[in-house]
């Protein structure tokens, strides 16, 4: 079964832009997929603009995100891995979705199927 992520993430970027709202990406910059300005990461993490009017050619897809920007005057090609993603928000009033950064090993993995436990009665005096 494919992610349901990349499709929230569509989804609230559409409704953050029809708002007229600024879209924001939080994204875990230790993953090593990600291509990122460095100078801008803090603790791990970095927070990405992706307003159409502050980047270009911008590609929501199911497994990476990518577009172009400016960082200090610099061109630059981001790539985000969807695992990566951790939040997507409006800055404005900060409605959007914070996502758990669980193993993406552990979606695929389906949950052991243990056999039920049979109920056992004691006597009550």
């Amino acid at each position: 079964m494919t992610s349901l992520k990349p499709y929230l993430i569509r989804s609230i970027y559409d409704w953050i832009i029809d708002n007229d709202l600024t879209p924001h990406l939080l994204v875990d910059a230790e993953n090593n997929q990600a291509i990122l300005p460095q100078q801008f990461i803090e603790d791990g993490k970095i927070v990405l603009n992706i307003r159409p009017q502050a980047i270009q050619r911008l590609t929501l897809g199911n497994e990476e995100i990518q577009f172009n920007a400016r960082f200090s005057g610099r061109p630059m090609s981001i790539v985000v891995p969807i695992t990566a993603v951790m939040a997507i928000y409006a800055k404005e009033n900060g409605k959007g979705m914070i996502f758990d950064q669980e193993d993406e090993e552990s979606d695929k993995t389906p949950p052991e199927n243990k056999p039920p436990t049979r109920p056992t009665l004691r006597v009550v005096k």
